[in-house]
């Protein structure tokens, strides 16, 4: 249920940021809102990691890359690490402002990836019917 609530909030701080991130880098416009909209994406996507990762536990007894969401996970960690590779630029300095948002913009990518994943995931497993628990397989 919570991961039902926070993918669609967290694609829709995905959308909104990526729009903020884009008219900066067009305009030259807006660099502390495209900012913020990113810290707030990627806080999303820790929360949505954190639960996740419950979840699995849970169903899976892994916290991480159960057989059933294994390719899903090893990009997630992907994703993560571009996010938090962008806070830590954003902190220290490391890049400039274009290179950090270039960075942000390949964490977003990454991250439509990674959805996409788990959009195929849950399609596959509302063909497959009642044996499947929210996307996976029930396991044997």
């Amino acid at each position: 249920m919570v991961q039902g609530i926070l993918a669609p909030v967290q694609f829709t701080i995905f959308l909104v940021s990526l729009v903020l991130v884009l008219r900066y880098l067009a305009t030259g416009e807006g660099l502390a809102v495209a900012t913020a909209s990113i810290v707030v994406k990627t806080l999303a996507l820790y929360t949505i990691m954190i639960t996740g990762s419950i979840w699995e536990k849970r169903v899976f007894g892994r916290y991480l890359f159960a057989p059933a969401f294994f390719w899903e996970d090893v990009f997630s960690i992907l994703v993560l690490l571009l996010h938090t590779l962008y806070l830590f630029s954003l902190v220290t300095g490391a890049l400039g402002v274009h290179d950090q948002l270039l960075l942000a913009l390949a964490a977003y990518a990454a991250y439509v990836v990674n959805a996409a994943q788990f959009l195929l995931k849950l399609r596959a497993a509302r063909l497959a019917g009642p044996q499947w628990v929210g996307g996976c397989e029930l396991p044997t």
